[in-house]
Parts: structure tokens; C-alpha cells; sequence
């Protein structure tokens, strides 16, 4: 899916002032593991209120890194190494963790790929719901129970003062995806990460998900970075998308930009892999090879060994991420240089 001429994604225009979330040389690594430092690498971005931002790519990308490095919640054997991220002026990289355990669930919510996997089975959806509140607030439980009725029918799911005392297993994946938004949104934060939201639910599904999440950004003026594979959702749902590949940033842009006029590669690639209708019995474009792993990444641009275009002795040597404008910017020095040319999806 991908959007149309003139088509407007969100809500609209970018908020002024300074952004809720900025990520600056963001920069992860597995010390004493990887050969080469860098799993993700320089990764910067902001994030205005009301605005969605798509981090896309590949698996294996450093997508779901970045979201979890925001709040703190990187695997033990992973860490931040360099770059700030500033919500609201304040470095969560420097807070305690008794400082970040205030922000996770109250001004920040996330809502995570499985759902099944993150609610607890021993406990209530009510009492879950319920103890963000409890937590954050400081309120009594009967009063966060009544509140989290009043969440679960926010986010669509009926008769909700009965389904406050059913367990996870005794719902949908698509009521369990809904309990998950509504407890991320308990304390009403001003940023909701999103991994893979949409993940394993059917396509009508899939939408009420995210029309519920832009009817949060429109009620709440809540800013979403989402995490995602679906580049019809990035059409449908966001304001801005960062193109990802072997933990660099490999594009910047406004949606409408990686549609019509992709300035890497690796995104004019990614487009042409997606299906395209109107073009039944033809082959699907792939991109060759795979995303490399830590410690085997080129000494150049990473795409180099999957990229058609390349020339390798331009391509073979580091890539700067180079500002095309003031919201586009891309890491291919060819295309920076007026060299390359790349179609998008989109024709008018």
C-alpha cells in the first residue's frame, strides 16, 4: 500500500518547537563479542508530538535496538556506548534506574511485538491495566480497576467490565494487543513506542489497530516511533520514516519522500520488493543476500555486496550521511553527488 498523490499521513503538519524525542549518535555495542564494534552505529532522529516515525528495514537491522536502548531496556550483554536520547530535555541514557522506571509506563509507554509473551498469564488484564496506575499514580486498586474498565473500552474491546477479570489465554491476539495499548497508555504519556504492533493479526485487524492509535495520537497529541516490516502501515499510519540497514541509518525522510523519491538504494530496493497490484503472475523483485551480521559488515557502505548499483571503488569506502534538505538525508555518496537517480514506487 502505498500513498497517493497529495495523500495526507497522520495528523498532518510536524509540531514547532523542539522535539519530544531526540536521538542523537546513537551508537550500541556487544562488548568483548562482536569483531567489529557497532551493532548500531550514529543513529540520530527526532520525534514531535503528535508526528509518527517509522524505523523500517530488514530484520536483523538494529530496528528493535534502537527502540529498546531508548528506555533502558537492552539485554544484559548490550550496551550504549555512545549518543544521548533527550525526552522532554532529560538524557535517559543518564538516568538511574530508579529514574527510568518512572518514565517506562507513565510519560513512556511501549507496547511490545507479543503480546501473549509480555502480558502475565498469572494475572488479571484488570489487574495489569490497574497496576500501571497503582504504580505511577498512587491510586487505590478499586479506583485503577474502574479506570482500566474505562481503558479497555477506550481501545474497542467490549463489555469491558467483565473482560477486567479475564486472564490473557482467554482472549484474541487482537483483544490482547488491545490490552497491551491500553496499559501503555494508562498514565496518558506523551510517547508510545510501538514494535511490531501489528505483528500475526489479520489485515481488519491490523487496521482497527491502527486507526485506535491514531485516534490516541488525535485525542492524547501522543508521538509514536513505530517499529515495523509493513510498508503499507508506514503509508497509512506515519509522518516521517528512518530507513535502518546493519545498524546504520541508510535514509531520512518525510513518508511522501521514500515513496516518490527514494535517496538510497536500500529503500528504492525495499520498494520494489513490495507487491504491486494490477501485476498478477509476475516474479516478486528480491534483494540478493542478506543483512550482514555483527562483525562481518563492510569496511564501506554495508549495502555495497547487495546493491546493484554500486561501483566499488566509490562504494567500497565509508559512507557519510550526507543532508539532501532540511527534513532528507541519505547515507550513499553517489546518490549525495547527483550520480544516481533512483524511481520511486509512487508515479504521478
Amino acid at each position: 500500500m502505498t500513498p497517493g498523490p497529495g495523500q495526507q499521513n497522520g495528523t498532518g503538519q510536524p509540531s514547532g518547537g523542539e522535539p519530544l524525542l531526540s536521538v542523537r549518535g546513537l551508537t550500541i555495542d556487544l562488548p568483548g563479542g562482536a569483531v567489529q564494534p557497532g551493532l548500531v552505529e550514529d543513529v540520530t532522529f527526532d520525534v514531535h508530538r503528535g508526528r509518527a516515525v517509522a524505523l523500517i528495514g530488514e530484520s536483523g537491522c538494529g530496528k528493535s535496538l534502537t527502540s529498546m536502548a531508548i528506555l533502558g531496556l537492552l539485554p544484559a550483554a548490550v550496551r550504549v556506548v555512545a549518543g544521548s536520547v533527550l525526552f522532554d530535555g532529560v538524557d535517559l541514557l543518564t538516568c538511574t534506574r530508579r529514574q527510568l522506571r518512572r518514565v517506562r509506563g507513565g510519560p513512556v509507554g511501549m507496547v511490545f511485538q507479543e503480546p501473549m509473551s509480555s502480558l502475565d498469564p498469572t494475572m488479571t488484564v484488570g489487574d495489569q491495566i490497574a497496576e500501571v496506575r497503582r504504580l505511577h499514580l498512587g491510586e487505590r486498586r478499586s479506583v485503577a480497576l474502574k479506570r482500566a474498565g474505562e481503558l479497555l473500552e477506550r481501545v474497542g474491546i467490549p463489555k469491558a467490565d467483565k473482560r477486567l477479570r479475564s486472564y490473557p489465554h482467554e482472549m484474541s491476539g487482537g483483544m490482547q494487543q488491545r490490552v497491551m495499548i491500553a496499559a501503555a497508555i494508562a498514565c496518558e504519556p506523551k510517547l508510545l513506542i510501538a514494535d511490531e504492533p501489528t505483528t500475526a493479526l489479520d489485515v481488519t485487524i491490523q487496521a482497527e489497530i491502527l486507526e485506535l492509535l491514531r485516534d490516541l495520537r488525535r485525542d492524547l497529541d501522543l508521538a509514536v516511533v513505530l517499529v515495523t516490516h509493513d510498508l503499507g502501515v508506514v503509508a497509512d499510519f506515519c509522518d516521517d520514516v528512518v530507513v535502518m540497514y546493519a545498524g546504520h541509518i541508510a535514509e531520512r525522510t518525510p513518508v511522501d519522500g521514500l515513496f516518490y523519491e527514494p535517496k538510497h538504494p536500500y529503500s528504492s530496493a525495499l520498494l520494489s520488493a513490495v507487491p504491486q497490484s494490477g501485476r498478477a503472475r509476475t516474479n516478486l523483485t528480491v534483494i540478493k543476500g542478506r543483512v550482514p551480521s555483527a562483525g562481518h559488515f563492510p569496511a564501506g557502505c554495508r549495502f555495497e555486496p547487495r546493491c546493484e548499483h554500486s561501483v566499488d571503488s566509490f562504494c567500497g569506502r565509508p559512507q557519510a550521511d550526507t543532508a539532501l534538505s532540511d527534513d532528507h538525508r541519505t547515507r550513499c555518496g553517489r546518490v549525495a553527488g547527483g550520480e544516481l537517480i533512483l524511481k520511486g514506487a509512487v508515479r504521478g
